[in-house]
Parts: structure tokens; C-alpha cells; sequence
């Protein structure tokens, strides 16, 4: 009789593991041809109904890392990994938080990152991206998309603003709290010097909208600090920063042609050309120590090539002959006697 009872049993539980079996694989059936939004539409439906189904999805959700892990970026140069993880435990218990530093000067990168316990946290800091941490506008994202998934919106160049004419004493706090009557800011700070941690005497502020951007430009009272401010976007400041690293374009100048270097159609007097001058030297010997070519004697002109009304005219020595025409060189020529 108890063998009996036994094998009741386990048929009883293997036609249990067999219906589940069926029962799960048809819905899966099911569910597979759903698209995300109606699986994610049911599962939080479910999730709100059955506190079994909730806690099942949290632990799903925050089982890999990538989505809990924030890029925090925008940092003062002073802020450490204490004060960095104490403005992100508001939204939740911390598993891992650092800043960044360079190994060479060991100075901070401006940037690090937090990883929290669960999912739930990361969406918190996520609905509030911009934290002010040590003075400085602080943005987070998720890790997993770096900087495409910070404030990559089409109209990003529209809301972001150069600000320009600081004094030294302005703080990026009090930057901050000067532009936020124009609207909500999302991400904004002085820029400093790394090595000194000085202003640089301008800054930049980014507006969650476009309006917001457009009032803070069109304000014409833009004086802080006993300074009166530039304030243009970004984008345009960029462009013509880079318009100004350009190199000037090369112009060509004409070399001036020293006396001696012949243009067609100019005569000039006898020079050596523009890089040329004597003696020149060919081995050990100078040009110079070498004669010239002798050159052929000028034949003597022939009477009928003299032109007497050219010709100067002289009184002989003695003063009693008649004058004697001169020829070639001043030597005196004798006319032939009739």
C-alpha cells in the first residue's frame, strides 16, 4: 500500500512539472511577439499588483552594473571622492564612487563616477543630472553612454552661452545664481586654471530651454561684478576662435630687382644680380685671379666714316698753321694734300 501511495505521488508531481513546463512555454508563446512598450507596459502593471513580481523586477533590473553607474563630469579641481559621493548619497546607498586623477601631475581630470546598490537610485540622480558640488555645476549621465548622452539635444547650441568678461572674484556660484532669473539652468561654471586654479575670466552657462537662452542674451543689463559681460552662444564664440588660430593667408611680394638685374623692355646700369656677388670662389682659387680674354683691337676708321661737323677742332702748337682736325682718341688727323 505505501508503494502505492509513493508512485500516486510522484506522478502526481511529474504531471505538476509537466503542466508548468506547458504553462510557461506557452506563454512565452505568447509574449514573444510582443513589442518592448506593451512587455514593459505588463511587467509594471504586474509589478504594481504583486509584490513578489516587483522585487523580482528590481533584482533583474540592478543585477549588471551598467545600469547603475553614473559619468559625472564637470568637476571642480578641488572636489574629492569624499565630497563627490556625499552630494550623490541623497538619491540612495553608494556601492562605488571616485573621482578621477591624472597619474602624471596627479591633479584632478574634472570628472568621475558613482555607482549605486540598485537601479532605482541612478534613475533618482538621473531626474536631477545637475548637482552643485565645491562651487562648480557638476552633469551626470549614465556611464554606459559617455558623452553622447549628455545633453545631446538638436537644440543644445541654442541654450548653451559664453560669458565673457569676468572678474577674477566671480565664482561659478555666483555666475550661476546671476543667470538663473533668466530660467533653469542646467549646467554652468567659470572657467579655471588647472595649474593655478584661477579664473580664466569667462565661463559658460547652459539653459534647459531655448527661451531661457534667448532672455539672458537680449537682457541688456548684463553687469556682475563692476563688469560688463559678454554673453553670445557658444557655438558662435567657437567658430571664431578658430577663425582666429587660422594662419594668415600668404601673400606674394615681389623681391625688388637690385641695379643690374635686367626686366624686359627697362634698361638698368651694370650690377651683379639680387644673391650675386664677386669674387666667387671655385675650389680653393678666386674668380677674380683670372685674366680676362684679350680683346681685338678697334680697326681705325676710314675717312668717310668721320663726321667732320663731330670732329673738335684745335690751333696748332706753333699757332701759324691752320687749324688741324682732331680724329679717334684726340691724335691729330692730317688731310691729305691736294
Amino acid at each position: 500500500m505505501e508503494d502505492m501511495k509513493k508512485r500516486k505521488i510522484k506522478m502526481d508531481e511529474a504531471s505538476q512539472g509537466a503542466e508548468f513546463s506547458t504553462t510557461q512555454e506557452h506563454l512565452r508563446s505568447l509574449l514573444d511577439p510582443l513589442n518592448k512598450s506593451q512587455l514593459v507596459d505588463l511587467l509594471s502593471r504586474l509589478g504594481s499588483q504583486y509584490p513578489s513580481i516587483a522585487d523580482e523586477i528590481k533584482s533583474v533590473a540592478s543585477a549588471d552594473p551598467v545600469h547603475r553607474k553614473l559619468f559625472v563630469r564637470g568637476l571642480a579641481w578641488n572636489t574629492t571622492s569624499e565630497t563627490l559621493c556625499a552630494a550623490f548619497q541623497v538619491h540612495g546607498e553608494i556601492e562605488e564612487g571616485a573621482v578621477i586623477y591624472d597619474k602624471a601631475t596627479g591633479k584632478s581630470r574634472g570628472y568621475g563616477f558613482i555607482t549605486y546598490k540598485d537601479m532605482e537610485s541612478t534613475q533618482s540622480a538621473l531626474r536631477a543630472p545637475s548637482k552643485l558640488i565645491d562651487g562648480r555645476m557638476a552633469v551626470c549621465n549614465l556611464a554606459c553612454e559617455g558623452l553622447s548622452g549628455a545633453s545631446t539635444t538638436p537644440d543644445l547650441v541654442q541654450r548653451k552661452l559664453y560669458i565673457g568678461g569676468l572678474s577674477p572674484e566671480i565664482t561659478s556660484e555666483m555666475l550661476l545664481n546671476f543667470f538663473a532669473r533668466h530660467g533653469e539652468i542646467e549646467e554652468g561654471s567659470v572657467a579655471y586654471d588647472k595649474d593655478t586654479n584661477e579664473s580664466r575670466g569667462f565661463g559658460f552657462v547652459t539653459y534647459k530651454t531655448v527661451e531661457a537662452a534667448k532672455k539672458a542674451i537680449d537682457d541688456p543689463h548684463k553687469i556682475l561684478g563692476g563688469r560688463t559681460l559678454i554673453v553670445k552662444l557658444a557655438d558662435t564664440h567657437k567658430k571664431q576662435t578658430v577663425q582666429t588660430q587660422l594662419p594668415a593667408p600668404v601673400v606674394p611680394v615681389p623681391l625688388p630687382m637690385a641695379a643690374g638685374y635686367t626686366q624686359p623692355g627697362k634698361s638698368h646700369p651694370g650690377a651683379a644680380p639680387v644673391g650675386y656677388s664677386y669674387p666667387q670662389t671655385v675650389g680653393s682659387y678666386a674668380a677674380s685671379s683670372y685674366p680676362s680674354p684679350p680683346t681685338a683691337p678697334a680697326p681705325y676708321p676710314q675717312q668717310s666714316q668721320i663726321s667732320y661737323p663731330a670732329v673738335a677742332m684745335r690751333k696748332d702748337p706753333v699757332g701759324l698753321s691752320p687749324p688741324t682736325p682732331m680724329g679717334m682718341g684726340g691724335y691729330p688727323y692730317y688731310l691729305p694734300k691736294q
